[in-house]
């Protein structure tokens, strides 16, 4: 049997009973589309997580108080010898390959503005902020460089508090009561958007110092440092525990790199992809059932055709091929439509809900679409082999 006509009979017959391969094909096409929609629905929410996670800059360490430690269970805090201290920040600012040393408070307090008063968040920072957080500032200046320890009672306001308090007027110069405390407007900040739905616009920066005193703390709640691009991550996080624990006597921080946390949230991400793809392949599967059940009626209904083909002298191989090509042609047209379904619905998607990031994930389609090739090959192995089996003269007979 020439392979032109192999081709021609396997699509003929796939052709002929046009209603019944549509019905197969519908289960495998289901199955492709579910694993497209939801996997463009995980790659989206990962692309968008990492794209929260790493607006602020990529070479990032942050260290805060206490010592945490995790094997396999909850992390214990334990031994807080010291507090992080506005000194601890100036010792590590003099670290080779730091760039940037920011301390942080964070709180929540009233600010007013003449008559206008709103309680928002306040972040007690340094001066290096913009340079750390990647960004600027679109009125004015941020905090002046004064020692931290002795900093000036000045405030940078968040687009959001600069638009309510003084309704997109300059505030430079002016005076505001943060907690009960004056301090002098000296800047506004670049409209920057959410971090994991918390407004950062919506805030105002404060001299760390200030800070602690407002909200009567000891410690700093953080320490985040910006080092270079060419810097030996292992060994800047090795010297900052041993300056740390030469000044606190113990080890009494916990130290997290970006990389870290960028890990960490990308397995968990994957794990989330990997399991939506999985919730999307059952249908797959339950399509590949489809296709044992109308192969297997269809060796039954084509008894006939296969002893005339046996009796015009086609041997064993080329009944099993032809049979196993047609579950592969159902599987690979049922693949193709839902390729077509899920992108198209992973698109609508998207237009119909702007908030919802969506992202094709190709890895996952393209592993779909072998999977309804492969899933075809072995539905159609079963029937198949049955039909090679097949007597001539005996098919020939059952007719």
């Amino acid at each position: 049997m020439l392979l032109r006509d192999f081709a021609n009979l396997a699509l003929s017959s796939v052709v002929a009973l046009r209603f019944r391969s549509f019905l197969t094909a519908l289960g495998i096409s289901i199955g492709i589309a579910s694993v497209v929609l939801l996997t463009s629905i995980g790659a989206g929410i990962n692309k968008f997580m990492v794209s929260e996670f790493t607006q602020f800059g990529t070479n990032l360490i942050s260290i805060v108080p206490g010592k945490t430690t995790t094997m396999g269970v909850s992390g214990a805090v334990i031994g807080n010898v010291r507090p992080l201290s506005i000194d601890d920040s100036l010792a590590l600012k003099r670290l080779p390959q730091v760039k940037a040393v920011v301390p942080v408070v964070q709180g929540n307090a009233s600010v007013k503005s003449g008559k206008m008063s709103r309680r928002t968040t306040i972040f007690g920072v340094g001066a290096e902020l913009p340079e750390l957080w990647q960004a600027s500032v679109t009125l004015g200046k941020f905090l002046p460089d004064d020692d931290p320890r002795t900093a000036r009672a000045f405030a940078v306001l968040g687009s959001t508090i600069h638009k309510e308090l003084f309704a997109g007027k300059s505030p430079l110069g002016a005076l505001v009561r943060i907690g009960g405390e004056r301090y002098r407007v000296v800047g506004v900040m670049e409209p920057k958007g959410q971090l994991l739905g918390f407004d950062i616009d919506d805030a105002v920066y404060i001299p760390a110092i200030k800070a602690m005193g407002m909200f009567d703390r000891q410690s700093l709640m953080e320490i985040d440092i910006l080092y270079r691009a060419n810097a030996n991550v292992t060994q800047l996080v090795s010297k900052i525990e041993m300056l740390l624990e030469k000044r606190h006597g113990d080890s009494d921080v916990t130290i997290t790199t970006q990389e870290q946390m960028m890990d960490v949230l990308g397995d968990i991400l994957n794990i989330m992809t990997l399991g939506v793809a999985a919730l999307g392949s059952i249908s797959l599967f339950v399509g590949g059932v489809g296709i044992v059940t109308i192969m297997s009626i269809a060796v039954q209904e084509r008894t006939d055709e296969v002893g005339l083909l046996r009796a015009l002298g086609a041997r064993r191989h080329q009944i099993l091929a032809l049979f196993i090509s047609e579950a592969i042609v159902l599987s690979a047209i049922g693949g193709l439509a839902g390729l077509l379904i899920g992108a198209g619905g992973a698109l609508l998607l998207g237009i119909a809900l702007p908030a919802l990031p969506i992202k094709l994930a190709w890895f996952y389609i393209v592993l779909a679409e072998l999977l309804a090739l492969f899933i075809g090959l072995v539905a159609g192995v079963a029937p198949a082999l049955r039909a090679s089996k097949l007597s001539p003269v005996d098919a020939l007979r059952s007719e």
